[in-house]
């Protein structure tokens, strides 16, 4: 018996290939588009690919955050710190 006969039909053991979006800006992340304009990384906190000026930049601004965080997360971090300081000064 052949190896390739063994092999069976290869149509339902292909996976479709499902295109990835940057959570900040919500483009494609693909290498034609972001080869030479910076690339991608992962966010640490919700582990999801970004394009590299979607991160939330560090002390320098050219220079990203580290560890890597994208805009929305930083967002997200930064926004639960000022709440209670204006409901102190409500009080």
């Amino acid at each position: 018996m052949s190896i390739r006969k063994a092999g069976g039909d290869w149509e339902p053991m292909l996976l479709g290939i499902e295109p990835r979006n940057c959570r900040v800006c919500d483009k494609g992340l693909y290498r034609n588009k972001t080869l030479f304009r910076g690339g991608w990384s992962r966010c640490t906190v919700c582990d999801r690919f970004v394009h590299y000026s979607c991160l939330a930049c560090g002390k320098i601004t050219f220079l990203k955050m580290r560890p890597r965080v994208c805009k929305v997360c930083k967002a997200e971090q930064e926004k639960p710190a000022k709440e209670p300081a204006k409901q102190a000064v409500g009080l």
